[in-house]
């Protein structure tokens, strides 16, 4: 029987995440990432390699036997941010950077692909390696997989996200909603500009904006019940290019998240009425375009057993937490919704061990140990499901 911990490659795993760091691209135009991973993961014996599109990739490896099929899935994109980190591989692409750690869960799944792929033998089934695309941008990639059938013959699917501020070793996972919905917002405010002088020539649409923001701002203390979970932000406001002149057009850009469809429908009901009530009281006229995002990530109790139990045999039963509700958003929740499946976070460093930033700062960084440690419980996972361990 196969020692898990001397079959994964971690010079290997350092190799593969640094390259992949180096060399961030945005949402569907990962076409180097994607190629770099088709050409690693077509060395591994055994396992089928294709590109269910442009800039996905998928393997497929069969144990010893008929038996469930379970798929492991990476996000491979990276953010349009430039990077200030202190890492001696710091991104070579001006503006693009991976500060979501998508670079560490596809290093980890080449790394699982490459244990698995020599231990044929010890399970049966077959594997599914999901490497895909555009995670940060909906419609997302993971809902035009779904919709390509990858997962239509998947038992259980199970992904990671590494967790900054968590130490290394802390696995957390729950039953249930996990991780919010999130839609996005924008509205285009119509008014007529005018002299700073002059304003009662004006349909100031600085003014008409600042009393949106605000009412906006009281439909989750005022309109949602207290116990349930939502967020409405504002992200930008834009308007005017002179201290003196009021212009004529204002854009408010902003996100909702949620828990449930049912507070989702209503802040959305809110919002649309509340714009139209409020601009046209002033005689302004807008736009409100409204992008729907991905939805609420609910883990299934039988998968969460399964890792939960899978990662005890690797970290400890004691370093097995249960996750808070997190308001971000995940696509993976796409899968979840056709397939039984669990989503897990990995610590990957504290801010005593120099990893303190969160996702999406500048200077995210993790602790590479967290790469040997998710290889290691996608590997255990895989084999209390259908192998010998």
């Amino acid at each position: 029987m196969t020692n898990l911990k001397e079959i994964i490659a971690t010079e290997k795993l350092s190799e593969w995440y640094r390259h992949l760091h180096e060399n961030p691209e945005l949402s569907f135009t990962e076409v180097e990432t994607s190629q770099y991973i088709f050409n690693i993961l077509s060395t591994f014996e055994n396992i089928e390699v294709s590109r269910p599109t442009k800039t996905s990739v998928l393997g497929i490896l069969k144990g010893n036997g008929p038996g469930k099929t379970i798929a492991l899935r990476a996000d491979i994109d990276a953010l349009a941010i430039e990077e200030e980190s202190d890492v001696e591989f710091k991104s070579k692409n001006i503006g693009v950077m991976h500060a979501c750690g998508h670079d560490a869960h596809t290093a980890i799944l080449l790394g699982a692909a490459c244990a698995l792929s020599t231990m044929t033998s010890e399970f049966s089934g077959t594997v599914k390696f999901i490497f895909q695309h555009a995670e940060e941008t909906p419609p997302g990639g993971a809902k035009e997989l779904v919709e390509l059938g990858i997962v239509s013959d998947v038992d259980y699917i199970f992904g990671f996200h590494v967790g900054p501020n968590f130490p290394v070793g802390l696995v957390g996972t729950r039953v249930g909603p996990m991780m919010a919905s999130t839609d996005i917002f924008k509205i285009t405010i119509q008014g007529k500009g005018s002299h700073a002088s002059t304003p009662h020539h004006s349909i100031d649409p600085i003014t008409i904006g600042a009393e949106v923001v605000s009412n906006l701002n009281n439909i989750v203390s005022r309109n949602l019940d207290a116990f349930d979970p939502a967020v409405i932000s504002l992200g930008r406001f834009t308007s005017g290019a002179a201290a003196n002149v009021i212009p004529d057009t204002a854009i408010l850009e902003g996100t909702i998240r949620t828990l449930n469809k049912a507070v989702r429908e209503t802040i959305k009901n809110r919002i649309h009425h509340m714009v139209d009530y409020i601009i046209k009281a002033y005689d302004a006229t807008y736009t409100l375009d409204w992008q729907d995002g991905y939805n609420v990530l609910e883990n299934n109790a039988e998968a969460v057993d399964i890792i939960r139990k899978s990662a005890s045999k690797i970290v400890g039963e004691h370093a097995v937490a249960e996750m808070p509700i997190i308001m971000g958003g995940e696509d993976f929740s796409a899968y979840l919704e056709t397939t039984k499946g669990a989503f897990a976070f990995l610590g990957c460093g504290t801010a005593e061990e120099g990893c303190g930033y969160s996702t999406h700062h500048p200077k995210f960084k993790i602790d590479e140990k967290v790469l040997s440690l998710g290889v290691a419980i996608h590997l255990q996972t895989v084999m209390d499901i259908s192998g010998t361990f």
